[in-house]
């Protein structure tokens, strides 16, 4: 057998398609093609599974199979870097973090990522600063003097902190900073060693879920006018609701911000490859929703949303068969 298109592996998601949609025959080569995700206790890796298993399933090149991964990662600052070193052929990267990679900007200051591709737009990103309903935190600005959690120095989540924080007129020194994933967060919650988690992904989030169904919790609102000067700064930051009944306790709507996730590559993937890709997820997206809450919010329609970075050419011409462009 041919192997072709190696790439980094790491853990692949335990998560299958199985009964719904049913494997190609078998080709004489094997492509590989790896989607870096994120950790365990958000959206990016459950989902990033099931798309996997979906390519590995519906795509289609001559005389070859494609075989996708999904892998664990440190989600989108992380991801976006392994982009640019190419060693990986997709990543799943909010949109936000992946316009400041292509530009150079914020936690790219000087290093900017420009063979950093899109693929497509996927769903809405919600932002939930999740505490323990007895906290005593209300409003964002009862943080002062408590610990939160915000992933990883330089990530995604700590970017979203600094911009929250400076919005409210705070500062990182108002705040004991934890650098938990989302899963370690909620532990920590659990546990009373750990005040607030500041998690952005898909609803419903899989650590907030496990919290809620153990102890009574709240969502901090993020509105005002707080959040929209901070909005006017950084415009990828979308108005949001997470609806009533979205987890456990949580009984009225409450408001706060999303951000789009985007499905990434780099230049140097081959165009049919990316064009293969491409087609299988947004000609599949009705089963995909089956399986996974949010494969509901990604369509055909909403594909080039948020995507200010240059258009993989592969993807491009799938998009142009079907009539759509930037």
């Amino acid at each position: 057998m041919t192997l072709s298109r190696r790439h980094f592996l790491g853990t692949t998601a335990a998560a299958t398609l199985a009964g719904i949609v049913s494997a190609p025959a078998f080709a004489a080569s094997r492509t590989f093609f790896g989607i870096a995700t994120g950790g365990t206790g958000g959206t990016y890796y459950p989902l990033g599974g099931m798309l996997a298993q979906l390519i590995s399933n519906t795509a289609e090149l001559p005389d070859t199979k494609i075989s996708a991964t999904a892998e664990t990662g440190n989600a989108s600052v992380a991801n976006a870097q392994l982009l640019g070193r190419g060693e990986i052929e997709s990543a799943f990267v909010a949109a936000d973090i992946l316009d400041a990679a292509y530009r150079g900007a914020n936690q790219f200051d000087g290093a900017a990522l420009t063979n950093l591709r899109a693929i497509g737009a996927l769903y809405p990103e919600t932002v939930q600063l999740v505490v323990r309903a007895d906290s005593g935190i209300k409003e964002f600005t009862d943080l002062k003097g408590k610990s939160i959690s915000s992933g990883a120095p330089g990530s995604g989540q700590w970017q979203l902190l600094g911009d929250l924080l400076t919005a409210y007129g705070m500062s990182r020194e108002d705040v004991s900073e934890d650098y938990s994933s989302f899963a370690q967060s909620v532990d920590k919650i659990k546990d009373g060693n750990l005040d607030a988690s500041l998690i952005t992904a898909g609803l419903p989030t899989s650590s907030v879920i496990d919290l809620a169904n153990g102890h009574d919790i709240a969502i901090v609102p993020l509105h005002g006018p707080a959040i929209a000067k901070l909005q006017e700064a950084q415009p990828y930051y979308a108005t949001a609701v997470i609806p009533a009944g979205s987890y456990k306790g949580v009984d009225a709507d409450v408001d706060t911000l999303a951000v789009r996730a985007i499905w990434a590559t780099h230049a140097e993937v081959p165009d049919d490859l990316i064009y293969a890709v491409t087609k299988a997820l947004y000609e599949n997206t009705e089963t995909l929703g089956k399986v996974h809450p949010m494969g509901k919010r990604i369509s055909l329609e909403t594909a080039l949303e948020s995507v200010s970075i240059p258009v993989h050419p592969g993807a491009e011409k799938y998009y142009a068969e079907k009539g759509i462009s930037k």
